[in-house]
This record gives C-alpha cells, sequence and structure tokens, in this order.
C-alpha cells in the first residue's frame, strides 16, 4: 500500500486534489471499489448565530504520526484495501467548502466502503485537528468533540 505523507491541506480541499486521487487510484486496473468520503463544512446555526467558516488546527507531526495508524489499523481490520488517502484542511474553511478526502480503495466495493466508513470515524475520534467554528459576527466558539 502507498502511504502518502501529506495529509494535511492548507485551505479547503479542492475539485482539481479530489480528481487527482480518484484518477491515480484509477490507474490500478486490479482495484474493484473505490470508496470516497467529502467532508463539507455546514452553515450550522447555534443560538442566533451562522457559521460561516471553520479555522482547523493540527499539530502536523502527531497528525502525520496518527494518520499512519489509522491506515495500519485499517489494512489490518479490511486486508482486501490496497490504498487509502486521507487529506484534511487546516486553516479557514468557508461553509460549503470540503475539508476532508477519505479515499479507499480495494479489490471489492464491500471492503472499500467500509472501509471508509471505519477510517472517517476513526479520523474523528483520534486525529489531532481542532476546529473553531466562525460565526457572521466574526465571534467564534471552539467545538470540543475530538479528544486528541
Amino acid at each position: 500500500m502507498k502511504i502518502e505523507e501529506n495529509i494535511l491541506n492548507e485551505g479547503p480541499v479542492t475539485q482539481e486534489t479530489i480528481s487527482y486521487w480518484l484518477s491515480i487510484m484509477g490507474k490500478n486496473k486490479n482495484l474493484g471499489g473505490h470508496s470516497i468520503f467529502i467532508g463539507q463544512v455546514r452553515d450550522d446555526v447555534k443560538g442566533l448565530k451562522k457559521v460561516i467558516a471553520i479555522e482547523y488546527s493540527a499539530y502536523p507531526e502527531m497528525a502525520k504520526k496518527e494518520a499512519g495508524n489509522i491506515k495500519q489499523e485499517i489494512l489490518k481490520e479490511f486486508p482486501d484495501v490496497k490504498d487509502l488517502h486521507i487529506l484534511h484542511s487546516t486553516g479557514r474553511v468557508m461553509a460549503g467548502e470540503v475539508s476532508l478526502m477519505v479515499l479507499v480503495s480495494a479489490g471489492h466495493r464491500h471492503q472499500a466502503i467500509d472501509a471508509c466508513a471505519k477510517t472517517v470515524e476513526l479520523i474523528k475520534g483520534k486525529l489531532p485537528v481542532w476546529k473553531k467554528e466562525i460565526f457572521e459576527d466574526n465571534s467564534h466558539e471552539w467545538v470540543h468533540e475530538n479528544p486528541a
């Protein structure tokens, strides 16, 4: 399996980046299924305030290490997975923009789909990336969902 070193992306994950990774993974003709998760920033309303962006911050060395641990856990649990790519935004990402891409390729679709879902849950629980919601009035609030 190819493990990419760079899992953090400054700013939103672009359509061009997503297309690039799909084209790379599509070149392996031994694969039967690709599963992709695209997470975008929602314009949630909290109280009377609307979220316009999320500012992500991360500890890059820890994020790289933990992403490697997540990938190894997925490979152990899903032996049919051949490739896995994680790309998470740092910096400011506006509502409607993509902040997370997970792309899993496997010999068969069920392993790709199941491994992708599990990878997203592991990222949400373990990856040392923190979120600060930015509201229309420029106030902010830290989101406390990641135990990392």
